[in-house]
């Protein structure tokens, strides 16, 4: 059942990000709308609208956020793979898995030795 619902998961949100999709969307609006007149612009014709709109996106947002966690999860695991493998820290691996501040404070600590690696090597070009 995993496989299956992965492989539909990755088709459907390929699929919804296509132009193809887009212009299926823009033209299933704009029969809405050209149907308006011959309902009468009711409120059942309003509803159909509504309701299908609403249980399309409630049903993509598992699909698209399952496809989402599944690619940064492959994502983490090819960075992770890389930092073993080179001559960067290993305290790297998995601090996707510290908290908000916690990773704030490691970008800053970064964003400073960055900053202190650009300056040394501003100084040996002058």
């Amino acid at each position: 059942m995993e496989k299956f619902f992965t492989r539909l998961a990755g088709r459907i949100s390929y699929w919804a990000g296509s132009p193809l999709a887009f212009v299926a969307c823009v033209g299933f609006v704009v029969l809405w709308l050209a149907s308006g007149p011959v309902f009468g612009f009711s409120d059942t014709w309003q509803l159909i609208i509504n309701t299908s709109t609403t249980i399309i996106t409630f049903l993509m947002v598992f699909l698209i956020q399952n496809t989402q966690n599944r690619d940064s999860a492959a994502l983490h695991a090819k960075i992770d793979e890389l930092i073993r493998v080179s001559k960067a820290r290993n305290k790297f691996i998995g601090i996707e898995h510290l908290t908000e501040s916690e990773l704030e404070e490691i970008r800053k600590t970064c964003e400073r030795a960055a900053a202190r690696a650009d300056n040394l090597a501003g100084d040996e070009t002058d």
